[in-house]
């Protein structure tokens, strides 16, 4: 397995790939594409290698430095197909981003989540524990206040402050 940064013409694959990981929100394939050519340095592939060629998509994470909190790096999307799962790809690809030189002056990673997604919970309180920080959470976008009744209450989980020496490049 690799981990490698997005290309545009990944924006298909990683479409057909968040559209297999229910219940994960699926945006417009224009937007995943954006990601891929506008936000590349802050997101990953995780693909199969197969005799040294590049093979089938198996992880995405996407993210961005929201502008208001440079020292912040927010985790939009992680997506692992069935394939990937129980390997720790989600972590191994979220340290992976954080050693990036686009992730430079980050001290707290933030991402928001469901109550019901225990699967995120777990991946956010894991990486805490493993980088020796706190994971602080509160709401951030209520139910009915900001989705007027069409999604769940999303909340903020906020990881920090990071130490960077305590991110490790996994491998497998």
């Amino acid at each position: 397995m690799r981990l490698r940064r997005p290309q545009a013409t990944d924006g298909p694959a990683v479409t057909a790939l968040i559209a297999a990981c229910p219940p994960l929100d699926r945006n417009s394939p224009y937007c995943n594409l954006l990601q891929c050519e506008h936000f590349a340095d802050h997101c990953v592939i995780a693909e199969e290698v197969i005799a040294e060629e590049a093979g089938r998509m198996i992880g995405w994470v996407s993210g961005y430095r929201p502008p208001s909190d440079p020292t912040a790096f927010f985790v939009w999307q992680v997506a692992v197909a069935p394939e990937g799962r129980g390997r720790q790809l989600a972590s191994r690809m979220i340290n992976h981003l954080m050693q990036q030189p686009a992730q430079q002056g980050v001290t707290h990673l933030i991402t928001t989540i469901t109550a019901d997604n225990e699967a995120s919970w777990g991946l956010f309180q894991r990486l805490a524990r493993t980088w020796s920080a706190t994971l602080e959470r509160r709401t951030m976008f209520d139910r009915e206040t900001h989705f007027a009744g069409a999604h769940a209450t999303e909340f903020l989980a906020r990881i920090g402050p990071i130490d960077h020496h305590n991110l490790t490049e996994q491998r497998g």
